[in-house]
């Protein structure tokens, strides 16, 4: 089909107006549909069916040889494409309705192609849709669908300007393209100034879609993370990591409690921390995930380091800016300091107040298990064995609760998740006037063997509770592992009772694939730490090694200039260079030519085949078996290259005639 002209309307030829083969727009077509299929994931489903009907509609256009729709079709779908945006999204700027239209855009000028002129225009926009992939995700797939769909948009280009090429050439030419810029790529990507922050940056959608913990807890809050194996972030630890029970990743800390949900109470925040470090030290690197909060989820208990982070006095670390994208942190946390020892009034009454008319039962036990303690330390000591002894069962898919949500769970449902255990311990000890608290974070993680990191997943979302002593401060105490020891020590799967669904990665028989996952996992965080992990401060330091200073924008710009000079220089010479024929047939005849040469009988550069044999053929000063076995050679290779397909006998045959000629 190759080489058949698309059936329009007849124009007078231009350099840039020229009917298209049928290959061309299939070229454009495949090019289009890899530019718009991973958006499936970002765009709304009518944005994606409406695409890909348009790119359906053409193909089938092209299948029947039809000519494209009239313009007023055209500008009426592009009127009902932008009511349709504007609908979806309330408003036509930021990233995600201009995402949506430039999908829809690329859909209606495959319609309309009929000329190259349209055609280049449509791979212009099959660049952009490509680059906007990475507003979402930069990952390893994406970054290889987005290549993908750009060896197809240069092998598109590369058929407009040779109309009868074949698509296995064309392709390749797409991919000596990308080959050649990608040096030019790589001297950008190092040296031109980097900048923090997203590809895109409209306060409007900048960074929405972000899941995870959240700063109130309330009955089924934890659970719905518990089987989410999304990445929260990485530690790698500068010798072996801290046992299970020391696995304690503080997030928000919750005081004020209205009977269901649990809230942060206001705290201060300092350049130092709020307590004295003491014990062994942990050195660590955590990698944080973008999560638009400004939890640093550090080891209990972080230390003051060198970097500008805020400690609060609820003992929590913070980042001065919501993290909004992947950052590196070098932390150190002592885990066995102790905190809070001075603790003020107004944050122990905090501790202690409950709201009123709410769960009448538990308020009723703790005053039964407080009745003549002689210290908070019993009441903490009498508590646990109740709750140890009460056999609740730790589930993933707790029951929901009313109103009175702790008498419900220790005395009716018996089953919960973390949040479940935090929250009934803590109203525990509060009614019987000890001050508590509950922390969330994440506790514990997996050690990746490929690459030696701690692993943290929103599965790994948990919460906990503090109790404060006199002369202990604040005390972590874990209710759920009263009751599921293993949570703390094998994971969330080995503290399930048996019998109950597990997610699928969670699953024993699924191991083969927990592998490939943390194989896949170690790919993906080299590049993250060694490519996208490339920050303004990276940067600088490469550039110190290089003897340049980042703040002189002349000697970078001379940097930049100069390599890609270099680099322009060197391709320059790469392509235009003497280069081996890669046909067998061209070599056999090279190397005859050459062995000629050596013996005095050269081909001038402007003489072929033929033109070189007649010429021998007259010569007088070599024997007439020579000169006529030469010519022969000469009409054999030139009936082998301009003939029909050159076959292995021909190739043999006219080796056997070279061998056969005796030079002087």
């Amino acid at each position: 089909m190759r080489g058949l002209p698309w059936p329009v309307r007849q124009r007078r030829a231009t350099p840039s107006v020229t009917t298209l083969t049928r290959q061309q727009c299939a070229w454009l077509l495949a090019a289009a549909a890899l530019s718009l299929a991973p958006h499936v994931s970002w765009l709304p489903a009518w944005v994606m069916g409406f695409g890909f009907a348009l790119l359906g509609w053409r193909s089938l256009l092209l299948w029947r040889g039809s000519a494209p729709p009239p313009r007023l079709v055209l500008l009426a779908l592009a009127i009902a494409a932008a009511i349709g945006v504007r609908a979806e999204f309330d408003h036509f700027f930021g990233k995600d309705p201009g995402v949506a239209l430039l999908a829809l855009l690329l859909g209606l000028k495959l319609l309309e192609v009929r000329v190259t002129r349209d055609a280049l225009a449509a791979v212009l926009l099959c660049f952009f849709l490509q680059l906007s992939l990475f507003f979402e995700d930069q990952s390893i797939p994406v970054a290889g669908l987005a290549l993908a769909a750009t060896l197809s948009g240069l092998a598109a280009m590369a058929s407009l300007t040779d109309a009868n090429g074949r698509a296995r050439e064309q392709l390749r030419t797409g991919t000596l393209l990308v080959a050649q810029g990608a040096p030019f790529m790589v001297l950008l990507f190092m040296l031109f100034p980097r900048v923090d922050g997203p590809l895109w940056g409209l306060p409007a959608d900048a960074f929405s879609g972000r899941t995870g913990l959240s700063d109130t807890m309330s009955p089924g809050s934890i659970s719905a993370l518990g089987e989410s194996s999304e990445i929260v972030f990485r530690a790698d630890f500068d010798g072996p990591p801290p046992r299970p029970d020391q696995r304690y990743w503080r997030g928000p800390v919750l005081t004020d409690f209205d009977g269901r949900t649990w809230r942060p109470r206001a705290f201060a925040e300092g350049a130092a921390p709020f307590y004295t470090v003491d014990g062994p030290r942990l050195n660590y690197t955590l990698t944080l995930e973008p999560h638009n909060r400004r939890w640093l989820l550090a080891l209990d208990v972080p230390a003051a380091g060198a970097d500008a982070r805020l400690f609060t006095s609820d003992f929590q670390l913070l980042a001065r800016q919501p993290v909004q994208s992947r950052i590196r942190v070098e932390l150190a946390s002592h885990p066995e300091s102790l905190i809070g020892l001075t603790e003020s009034d107004a944050v122990l009454a905090a501790a202690r107040r409950l709201p009123a008319a709410f769960n009448p039962r538990t308020l009723a036990l703790a005053d039964e298990l407080a009745a003549g303690a002689e210290s908070h330390e019993a009441i903490l000591r009498r508590v646990i064995t109740h709750l140890r002894q009460s056999e609740l069962i730790y589930t993933l898919r707790p029951p929901l609760l009313g109103s009175d949500s702790v008498d419900e769970f220790l005395f009716d449902t018996r089953r919960g998740f973390c949040e479940h255990f935090a929250g009934a311990f803590t109203v525990l000890m509060r009614a019987a006037g000890v001050p508590a608290r509950v922390v969330t974070g994440y506790q514990g993680g997996e050690i990746n063997p490929i690459d030696g990191n701690l692993v943290v997943r929103q599965s790994h979302a948990h919460a906990w509770s503090e109790v404060w002593l006199k002369g202990r401060g604040w005390v972590r105490v874990d209710p759920t592992a009263l009751s599921a020891p293993r949570r703390i020590d094998d994971g969330l799967a080995a503290a399930l009772p048996e019998g109950e669904a597990l997610p699928i990665m969670m699953h024993p028989r699924m191991e083969w694939l927990r592998g490939l996952r943390l194989r896949w996992e170690a790919v993906s965080n080299a590049w993250n730490q060694r490519v996208l992990g490339y920050n303004p401060q990276r940067q600088k330091e490469l550039l110190a090694r290089l003897g340049l200073d980042q703040g002189s924008s002349w000697m970078l710009g001379g940097a930049i200039a100069g390599t890609g000079a270099l680099l322009f220089g060197l391709l320059l010479w790469w392509t235009t260079r003497k280069r081996r024929p890669a046909d067998p047939l061209e070599r056999v005849w090279m190397r005859f030519c050459t062995t000629l040469a050596r013996h005095g009988i050269a081909r001038q550069a402007w003489e072929g085949p033929h033109q070189f044999g007649t010429r021998i053929a007259s010569e007088t000063s070599m024997p007439s078996a020579t000169r006529e076995a030469i010519r022969a050679v000469c009409e054999d290779y030139a009936r082998l290259r301009y003939g029909p397909k050159c076959s292995a006998d021909d190739m043999r045959a006219l080796r056997t005639r070279i061998n056969a000629i005796r030079l002087p």
